[in-house]
């Protein structure tokens, strides 16, 4: 870390966590890596609009006290190591920090330093805020209907980094143990194959569920969608689902509803004399060719999802926290087709992956779609921009800030000051209302037929944004 760094610390005080709730002073400490290519750039642009909203905000009361470490490209360059020691101790020490992108190295070694930062520091959460800002081009005909929260696991599935190179030793070793050992067939070329293991778990999916659960209650969301390929992975994806389900209806039953048992219940109220086999009937339409003992099965989940009635009957379910659960794949056409039936989603790894980025497009493409690995348990959180580095732009003063800039309007709620992310938000709609944007938006508004049409360098934006504080 350099001199200045260490100044700015002795200015600051740290964050800290304290049964499970934030304690942040007025001048907290918060570790930053300005990024590589662009990062330079987007952050300059980017920190002078967080410091101005925060003093706007508060009057003076409230200053970040902002200390850089190294990661990446800068890093290696100053001889650090890709990835150094000091840098995971610094977000370990202060909790919360925010990043720009990161050039991936090339080669061995760490395979990618957004996730490792994610794995070293179990940031389980990977939070993924889609909102559309008025103004913003966009492909889809109502992108005023996106508005949702994706909680992706960050730290399992194929994120895990759990694979072999076709043709090595240790894949043909692998492959050998699964077909003699474990009677696995279903390996189509076993001598040319790669193998990659999926690790999905209790525990990891619990704890994803329950942040996912706490931020709808607390923010007033209508639902948590449960995106997953289980009607193919059964054990895995499946098993995801399910696991979520039991915490939604263990540890919060008396605030949520799944989505069966609010059919179940509101069949009941619409039809009092409704028979518990007709009313299995009505939520499974093939429920006369089951078997007796599959339909035995269903009643009984009736049955018990009428015995919520003194807590979740007469309308009661309809002011709690619906919980509901679609496949991955029809998921990524519905949130195209009625977005609207969307609030928070909760996923794995990969789906998530997919998810955001296609959601992002909806909502005016990842130049301003921010993100934030988190650990809700240990307070520990890096806000990030979550597209990537753009090389051949850096140091032009052009490329949208919009990403770090909305990053850090999330570090800002997830810190407690919303007063000073209200400002930005309020700022960007206003900036882009009046189409004084950057060149990305500025050659779609074109392309749209927009007139009155401004382009802005990133630090002019910076400057626009600032005023309309």
């Amino acid at each position: 870390m350099t001199d200045m760094s260490n100044a700015t610390t002795a200015a600051g005080e740290k964050i800290t966590i304290d049964h499970g709730v934030l304690r942040v002073p007025d001048n907290p400490v918060l570790p930053f890596i300005e990024g590589d290519g662009t990062g330079p750039d987007i952050w300059r642009a980017a920190v002078r609009v967080l410091d101005a909203a925060v003093a706007k905000a508060y009057s003076g009361k409230r200053k970040i006290c902002w200390m850089e470490v190294f990661a990446g490209e800068k890093s290696f360059n100053k001889g650090l190591g890709w990835l150094p020691e000091e840098t995971l101790a610094a977000f370990r020490e202060y909790l919360v920090g925010i990043k720009g992108p990161l050039t991936t190295p090339i080669g061995g070694g760490i395979r990618s330093l957004n996730v490792a930062l994610r794995q070293e520091l179990d940031l389980y959460v990977c939070l993924r805020p889609v909102r559309y800002i008025k103004g913003v081009p966009s492909p889809v005909k109502r992108p005023e209907l996106v508005d949702m929260v994706i909680f992706r696991e960050n730290t399992e599935d194929i994120y895990a980094g759990i694979e072999w190179q076709a043709e090595s030793p240790e894949a043909r070793k692998v492959i050998e143990f699964l077909r003699k050992e474990m009677g696995v067939t279903k390996i189509r070329f076993p001598e040319s194959s790669a193998i990659g293991i999926k690790p999905v778990s209790r525990d990891g999916s619990v704890r994803l569920m329950e942040a996912a659960i706490e931020y709808a209650l607390k923010n007033g969301r209508k639902s948590v969608t449960l995106v997953h390929k289980g009607n193919i992975m059964k054990y895995t994806e499946g098993a995801f689902k399910n696991w979520s389900y039991e915490l939604a209806a263990s540890r919060y039953r008396d605030r949520t509803v799944s989505q069966r048992e609010s059919w179940i219940i509101g069949n009941k109220e619409r039809q009092p004399d409704m028979s518990a086999e007709d009313n299995a009937r009505s939520i499974e339409p093939g429920y006369d060719n089951m078997t007796p003992a599959q339909q035995e099965s269903l009643v009984k989940e009736v049955l018990a999802t009428l015995s919520l009635w003194p807590s979740h009957g007469d309308g009661k379910w309809k002011n709690m926290l619906l919980i509901k659960d679609s496949i991955a794949d029809i998921t990524l056409q519905q949130t195209i087709t009625r977005a609207d039936e969307f609030d928070v989603i909760a996923t794995t790894n990969l789906n998530g992956d997919y998810l955001s980025d296609a959601l992002a497009a909806q909502i005016g493409g990842i130049g301003i779609a921010p993100g934030g690995n988190i650990n809700y348990r240990t307070g520990h959180a890096i806000f990030e921009a979550t597209h990537g580095t753009a090389p051949k732009y850096a140091n032009l003063d052009k490329v949208n800030p919009g990403s770090v800039i909305l990053s850090g309007v999330m570090m800002f709620e997830y810190l407690g000051w919303k007063e000073a992310a209200e400002l930005i938000n309020a700022s960007l709609d206003r900036t882009i209302g009046s189409r004084r944007v950057t060149y990305d938006f500025a050659r779609l508004m074109r392309a749209e037929g927009m007139e009155g049409v401004a382009e802005l360098k990133c630090s002019e934006f910076a400057d626009e944004l600032i005023a309309n504080l």
